[in-house]
């Protein structure tokens, strides 16, 4: 968005990694949850163990289709800077308190963070990351808000493809969720052996472990299992990526833009991704606790939005007292950021 030199030792990807890595909303996803609040145990996912995770399936998955690492590092790792806390019922609650006033999406608002609510840099507001990262950025983006955007919301007016680092992005979040929510719904007594056995992908994996290491039990088995479920999916889009590939030759980016997207799982193994996500959304998502949890949540965004717009001050102070004061007052047990 602002001319600037290039790198001296870096690719231009690569400078925008650095950025993102030392940027503040970086630093706060240590706080922002997926499924399970802070307090109930230091193990579970958080934003930036996420992050963490989808940047290195990205990589591998580049490293096979000969794509570009740097890049699918960048968006992996800015995918989730605008999320909320309290994960996806943190964004509703903040979609219906800002319903007068356009919504809120969270890809748009990682890229407001990188565009322009990071400060650090004596020229510009923003990172000033690179159109590629940026565009991997917005996964999606709904089309009022996209016809602000110029050329970067035109893929959405025009419904084309984003290019295939951010395809490759888009699917290792997939990856990544699905099957550290396996394990954190495991961890957390969510969910039963018994339960996840119903599940081709899991049963599959876990049939094996079993066969391979009759002794194995507990967290063992559980990692066995997952990671194995993590490799037949990498290694399912890679192969299914390559044929996709190989049978429509797109010769540019624009070619890319205009044909169906080309990284994708195999037929049988998206059947298995489907269940799985189905799976989880009645028995991990829907769960009485995780719900009641959501209430919570949803209760403290309202509570704190409420509170800082009727004192915007609040929001620009220079430390996090206000907020921190505010959140402890409203659920002490919980870490907001």
């Amino acid at each position: 968005m602002h001319p600037e030199s290039p790198p001296a030792t870096r690719n231009h990807f690569q400078r925008d990694r650095d950025r993102i890595i030392h940027s503040g909303a970086f630093r706060r996803l240590e706080y922002k949850t997926q499924v399970f609040i802070n307090h109930e145990g230091d193990l579970f996912r958080t934003r930036l163990t996420h992050s963490l995770e989808v940047a290195q399936i990205g990589r591998a998955i580049a490293r096979n289709l000969r794509l570009h690492e740097d890049l699918i590092e960048g968006v992996a790792l800015a995918h989730d800077l605008g999320h909320t806390p309290f994960g996806h019922a943190g964004q509703d609650a903040l979609n219906e308190c800002m319903r007068e006033h356009g919504g809120f999406e969270h890809n748009l608002q990682s890229l407001r963070v990188v565009d322009h609510l990071e400060q650090r840099y004596a020229a510009f507001d923003g990172l000033n990351l690179s159109y590629e990262v940026r565009e991997g950025v917005l996964k999606h983006c709904s089309l009022p808000n996209a016809r602000l955007l110029g050329e970067l919301g035109e893929r959405f007016l025009n419904k084309q493809q984003p290019s295939l680092e951010a395809q490759v992005a888009n699917l290792a979040d997939e990856i990544a969720y699905n099957n550290h929510d396996v394990d954190d719904g495991l961890r957390s007594g969510l969910l039963s052996m018994e339960q996840l056995a119903e599940v081709q992908m899991f049963a599959e994996q876990l049939a094996k472990v079993r066969l391979q290491y009759p002794d194995v039990s507990g967290r063992r088995l559980i990692h066995e299992t997952v990671r194995r479920m993590i490799h037949v999916l990498v290694t399912d889009l890679c192969e299914q990526s390559q044929r996709n590939i190989a049978e429509h030759a797109p010769q540019s980016l624009e070619e890319v833009r205009n044909l169906p997207a080309l990284i994708a799982f195999s037929p049988a193994i998206e059947q298995q991704q489907q269940e799985l996500k189905r799976f989880l959304r009645i028995n991990l998502y829907r769960h009485y606790r995780v719900n009641r949890m959501t209430s919570k949540a949803k209760r403290i965004i309202n509570d704190l939005f409420a509170a800082f717009h009727s004192d915007p001050a609040c929001c620009l102070a220079t430390t996090s007292a206000p907020l921190a004061a505010i959140s402890h007052a409203l659920l002490p047990t919980i870490s907001l950021a």
